[in-house]
């Protein structure tokens, strides 16, 4: 299994790196955020904010406990068939903010490869509006992949908080069971 998630070397100023996917060759859904925030790049973790909303959802949908070691909850969700990674490798941002990400720093991760490694997966899921249009713009055009269906999904973020907890746990329950 793929766990491997660590974080690269801050560089000059803003600039910030994300982590390796978590990803088993059987996984069968993307979950894909813009880039890990300042707490998730401290902790070496995938939604690190105690504020986030990621783990308390997937935990409730997937049916693990959200307040397990990380290493567990990276397991239920891979035996679910869940990866997680970011569309960007790198990128300077001062902060968590995704509106913050300077547009001419975006250096994408390597989708078609990821994507050849993992073939069983069939659905990205992007957990905010940033992710989704990061992807659409800097990865979509230069795959040849036409066989996955895409879903934008409410921001796990504690900076979204246009939506309900309720409401984020109806859309994501959607996404990662159908």
């Amino acid at each position: 299994m793929e766990q491997r998630v660590d974080a690269a070397p801050q560089g000059r100023n803003d600039q910030v790196w994300g982590f390796a996917p978590v990803a088993t060759p059987g996984s069968r859904v993307l979950v894909l955020g813009s880039m890990p925030g300042v707490a998730s790049l401290k902790q070496a973790r995938y939604y690190a904010h105690p504020r986030n909303a990621f783990w308390p959802i997937a935990a409730r949908v997937l049916g693990f406990d959200a307040t397990v070691d990380y290493p567990q909850r990276l397991c239920a969700l891979q035996s679910a068939g869940v990866a997680l990674w970011d569309v960007l490798q790198a990128c300077e941002r001062p902060g968590s903010l995704d509106a913050d990400i300077r547009p001419d720093t975006l250096v994408p991760n390597d989708f078609a490869a990821f994507l050849a490694a993992h073939p069983a997966i069939t659905r990205i899921c992007f957990n905010g509006g940033k992710a989704a249009a990061l992807y659409r713009r800097h990865v979509l055009p230069t795959l040849a992949r036409a066989d996955l269906k895409y879903l934008d999904l409410p921001s796990t973020s504690p900076a979204h908080a246009a939506a309900s907890f309720e409401k984020k746990l109806a859309a994501w329950h959607k996404a990662l069971t159908a």
